[in-house]
């Protein structure tokens, strides 16, 4: 178990090392920003000296510039030469450059408040993006009641253990998967499972932590400590969103790559030809890519921001950048391109049942399950007003189905393979759809046939897929399930797809997906744990709903509210990021270009280039905001 599971369930949890580096940059831009101040006081009121009024400027530079310096060193060292390169550069010579007797120290402490305040408006920026999933951990209880020695106490979360008798009173979050001891009633458990209803508890069903209880208290025996349970595997997403830098800002290393030393050879030239070093550096201070350190990540935090308020969670902001360059595509069928909640079309009983007593029977037993085949089956027993029983000791062991006790009789809802050899003998012919057998009494009982709806969405948003939503087109499409050939093959007929590969274990998947991003860039879409594979060797993996932290875990983004219209939201939110980036970015360079040549004509002195530059970094990273804004339409299905 990873040990950010074992963390408490707190709003925020910032890695330590990410949490140092956001307070000594705030710390640094504090000194700078009060050095500036105290410098400008004691010169234009105090009417101090020279030499007095620059003694703050001196401090802000030797001890903040040599904080941020040490930080570069570490860097350039591990052979990351960023863009931020220049603005070290600029805040060393501004200690030993003069101009007319004067130090150019304002220009650097300028330069020092600019890297430092960028690093961590970025910072804080990171941590707000994440405040709609924030909102989400502050519903989970802090004290949950456990009974000791024959009483009922109050403990904290980290003091529940599997095995716990613990009790969960009405309109409660239950602190831990658990299961039923005593009691009968319902549970919301519709954010975790995203069906909109309560689901009937009674003994032996089994309850998600973070799930709110309805009108009854219950007993329930813990299953899972809550550093383990599936709420907080869900809220892992959260907080890998919450300490994962924005990748993307990669663009602004590959742009300085060039930008830099170019930048840094104009200011030699300057100097060298005018004989005047403060061209050196009035060219390095204009020059600094402030539109790069952090116009990009401002762009990025506000796309996130706009994510989340649309029900995306982007766990890893390099998504946005790789969604853009693929061009081939991977569905998985179940839960993806269909519902994922299949219909019961077929109850077919054997010789001397009845049909309708049957239905009643295994509603009875079905309501305590989250199985999407068992919500079907309560479903079209409330269809037919058939009156729905009680189940006692109900079960649901894993991979063998759901037995329980329905009205005295002993019930057994599995797969045809999950049956003895003498009754699959005697079951229907394997037709389409989905299928389970049912044993009453351990005799055969009926066969039950489901269909899983495709999403109404899914042609038209496959239909327009390529040239819409894809520079590149994304020009193949391809459905990858582990349903059988004429399952996978009706869905892609309806769908529209051309390609299919049916049949297929994770391994298998995986093994295709790896194949085929080897020589193209993929973007593959699933919901369930058997996804998870395939999606880590995808250039860009998308999650379908977060049932599976699993599947979660290995996407870059998920779609808490599935649809093919949240899907291509993400998809214009992606493109949208890129272009407004890029027009940040370069914008602000192309300023800068204007600026350094300025600099190096001498028609710019140091610090009147440092306030320029301060001008760039407004505008380009008020045009970055843009990022958060929700245009007037995201989709176009």
């Amino acid at each position: 178990m990873p040990d950010i599971l074992k963390q408490p369930l707190t709003p925020s949890a910032p890695s330590t090392g990410d949490a140092l580096i956001v307070r000594r940059d705030l710390l640094v831009a504090c000194l700078a920003t009060l050095g500036i101040l105290a410098s400008l006081v004691m010169r234009f009121i105090f009417r101090s000296s020279t030499f007095h009024y620059e003694i703050p400027l001196l401090v802000v530079l030797v001890v903040g510039g040599g904080i941020l310096w040490l930080d570069l060193l570490r860097r350039i060292l591990r052979g990351n030469f960023g863009a931020d390169l220049l603005a070290g550069f600029s805040i060393v010579a501004s200690l030993f450059i003069h101009h007319n007797g004067t130090h150019q120290y304002l220009a650097g402490a300028i330069v020092v408040l600019m890297l430092s305040g960028g690093t961590a408006l970025e910072a804080y920026a990171i941590r707000s993006a994440s405040s709609v999933l924030r909102a989400l951990a502050k519903r989970m209880p802090s004290v949950g009641h456990v009974q000791r020695n024959g009483s009922l106490v109050h403990v904290s979360l980290s003091e529940i253990h599997p095995g716990d008798i613990i009790t969960v009173f009405p309109h409660e979050t239950c602190p831990a998967d658990a299961r039923v001891i005593r009691g009968h009633g319902s549970m919301d458990e519709s954010f975790l499972t995203g069906e909109p209803y309560g689901v009937p508890k009674t003994p032996g069903s089994e309850v998600l932590s973070g799930a709110i209880n309805g009108e009854a208290a219950l007993e329930l025996q813990v299953l899972r400590a809550p550093a383990d349970s599936r709420y907080e595997a869900i809220m892992r997403v959260m907080r890998d969103a919450e300490q994962r830098r924005p990748r993307m800002r990669r663009l602004a290393d590959r742009l300085g790559a060039w930008y830099t030393p170019a930048a840094v050879l104009i200011a030699l030239l300057a100097w060298y030809i005018s004989q005047d070093p403060t061209r050196f550096l009035a060219v390095l201070v204009v020059a600094t890519p402030c539109p790069l350190i952090i116009a990009i990540p401002v762009a990025i935090i506000g796309t996130v921001s706009l994510a989340a308020r649309r029900g995306i969670v982007i766990r890893d902001p390099a998504v946005l950048e790789r969604i853009d360059t693929c061009t081939t595509v991977f569905f998985d069928k179940t839960g993806t391109l269909t519902y994922g909640r299949p219909r019961l079309t077929e109850l077919l009983p054997a010789d001397g049942f009845d049909r309708q007593e049957l239905l009643a029977l295994v509603a009875g037993l079905e309501q305590y399950s989250r199985h999407p085949l068992a919500h079907a089956v309560v479903e079209a027993a409330k269809r037919e007003a058939v009156r729905i029983p009680q189940a006692i000791d109900v079960s649901e062991p894993p991979g063998h189905g759901l037995t329980g006790t329905v009205n005295g009789s002993n019930l057994i809802i599995t797969g045809r393979s999950k049956v003895p050899v003498d009754i699959q003998n005697h079951l229907p012919p394997i037709a389409g759809g989905l299928e389970c057998v049912v044993l009453l009494n351990n005799r055969y009982a009926a066969l039950l046939r489901f269909q899983d709806e495709p999403r109404a969405d899914v042609t038209s948003f496959i239909s327009h897929l390529g040239p819409q939503n894809n520079k590149h087109k994304m020009s193949r499409i391809i459905l990858l399930t582990g349903d059988r050939e004429d399952e996978a093959q009706r869905m892609a007929q309806h769908a529209g797809i051309k390609e299919v590969f049916a049949g297929k274990t994770p391994e298998e998947k995986l093994e295709i997906v790896r194949s085929t991003t080897a020589q193209h860039p993929t973007l593959y879409l699933g919901d369930g744990i058997n996804d998870a594979p395939a999606m880590l060797a995808a250039t860009a993996a998308i999650a379908f709903g977060a049932n599976s932290d699993v599947t979660s875990e290995a996407a870059g983004a998920v779609i808490l509210e599935p649809s093919f219209r949240k899907l291509d939201e993400l998809l214009h939110i992606a493109r949208r990021l890129r272009s407004v980036a890029m027009s940040s970015a370069v914008g602000g360079m192309a300023l800068s270009i204007i600026a350094i040549t300025l600099a190096a004509l001498g028609l710019l002195v140091p610090v009147a280039g440092a306030l320029f530059q301060e001008l760039i970094d407004l505008v380009a990273v008020l045009n970055a905001l843009r990022a958060a804004l929700p245009p007037k339409e995201l989709s176009h299905i």
